[in-house]
């Protein structure tokens, strides 16, 4: 473990976030280093400018391809896009309009060029997509989720609303590397001004959609009528403006911290091996939060994309993630009633087994799953498992009536859902 493990960061530390954006634009990688190329795990293509693994012409090539991977899919509804805090994810946004405009793509641009969290960007595409036969909708997120400030990243969504199968994200990269092999003379784009201002470029508002939608997936009425002292720790990241709007639509006693983005994120305590990174899951990271577990009913925190959540209690300080998600099933599993009797519940195979026995207590059928949530989709989408969650705090369930709310992690409902068991319970989720 790092001796500064849980210190705050120093400003000696800080990423120098001037020469990490001037290297976006000026590096041209080198294809013979297979560090350098287009490669989509878990999450999508990550990298840095610092190496040259995630540069301009990345971003480029892969939008480009997914532009010809839409159109082989016959997917031509509009592509919603969001981007976190992350200093990359700014100038790889801008590249991936000028592309998207070139090729003719409706693009669902946030109106305020404000930042958008993941959940949200998939629960606008099935939002969207609910009740079409044609003309589907798919989406972009642009984010390294909870890793350090030097990161980039860049996932695609399909249709479904959640993450993208290795088939897609294989075919994705694969024809990636191919245009940057040729130096991207087959990508299309336009100058950024004339891409703003294409009739094809939509100023949407996702914060509304999405935030007074809450009541149908968490029991909004019960938080507010409990009155509860709660703080949420934005921790820089997508989702402050979110917080905000949830704050005021319902009228929660909510504190809110850390809601400017810094993409620096110099507010931040250093984790385990002394890294900045924006992990709500880890006590190093989420120190500065921790301290303050007396002070409220409960509090949380987020990593940048807002897909991952922390949960601090006044009992027990930050929960293990996967305590967290076995308490969590065992509430949801008595507490919706008009969940489907017959929906199961999905984990990791890594994922504690006291979900297991939750399981088995519930007599609801276990769905274990390999590592990555696009392994949850399609249970979700057709509801044969009510709750998805992954070991490293990331989760999604139904709404109440048994139907699907989002395909990919949401952080924000699974720590309102830690509230709303403190609302009914008159017990923290510790």
């Amino acid at each position: 473990m790092h001796p500064k493990a849980g210190h705050p960061v120093d400003a000696t530390t800080l990423t120098d976030i001037s020469e990490l954006i001037s290297l976006y634009y000026e590096t041209e990688p080198d294809l013979t280093d297979p560090a350098q190329q287009v490669a989509f795990g878990t999450s999508g293509h990550r990298g840095t400018s610092l190496n040259g693994s995630f540069t301009e012409d990345h971003i480029m090539a892969i939008t480009q391809a997914i532009c010809e991977h839409r159109k082989a899919k016959g997917t031509n509804g509009p592509l919603f896009i969001g981007r976190d805090t992350h200093a990359l994810s700014t100038p790889a946004l801008k590249s991936a309009i000028q592309v998207f405009a070139a090729n003719g793509v409706t693009l669902m641009l946030d109106r305020d060029h404000g930042y958008t969290p993941t959940p949200v960007i998939s629960h606008a595409i099935l939002s969207y997509n609910h009740g079409r036969d044609i003309g589907h909708a798919d989406g972009v997120v642009i984010t390294p989720s909870h890793n350090p400030p030097t990161d980039g990243g860049f996932k695609y969504n399909p249709p479904h609303g959640g993450p993208a199968d290795t088939d897609v994200t294989t075919w994705i990269a694969d024809r990636a590397n191919e245009l940057l092999a040729e130096n991207n003379d087959e990508v299309e784009s336009i100058y950024y001004p004339d891409a703003l201002a294409a009739e094809t470029t939509i100023a949407f508002d996702y914060i509304t959609p999405y935030v007074e939608d809450l009541k149908n997936v968490i029991n909004m009425e019960a938080i507010v009528k409990a009155d509860l002292s709660i703080c949420a720790d934005a921790m820089g990241g997508a989702g402050g403006a979110y917080w905000h709007a949830i704050r005021d639509t319902y009228g929660l006693n909510i504190d809110i911290r850390n809601d400017t983005p810094d993409p620096t994120f110099a507010f931040m305590h250093r984790d385990h091996d002394g890294k900045t990174r924006m992990d709500c899951s880890s006590p190093f990271a989420m120190a500065g939060l921790i301290e303050l577990k007396d002070h409220y009913d409960i509090a949380f925190g987020n990593d940048p994309d807002f897909d991952r959540h922390g949960i601090v209690t006044p009992s027990c300080g930050l929960l293990n993630p996967n305590h967290y998600l076995a308490v969590a099933i065992e509430y949801l599993y008595t507490h919706r009633p008009n969940w489907p009797t017959n929906a199961g519940i999905g984990k990791t195979l890594v994922s504690s087994s006291m979900i297991d026995r939750i399981a088995h207590e519930l007599n609801r059928e276990l769905k274990e799953v390999p590592v990555g949530f696009k392994w949850f989709v399609s249970g979700l989408l057709d509801g044969t498992a009510a709750f998805g969650g992954e070991e490293s705090a990331g989760a999604s369930f139904l709404r109440h009536d048994g139907a699907v709310w989002s395909t990919d992690k949401d952080g924000i409902i699974l720590a309102l859902l830690a509230a709303e068991i403190c609302a009914t319970t008159q017990q923290d989720p510790g």
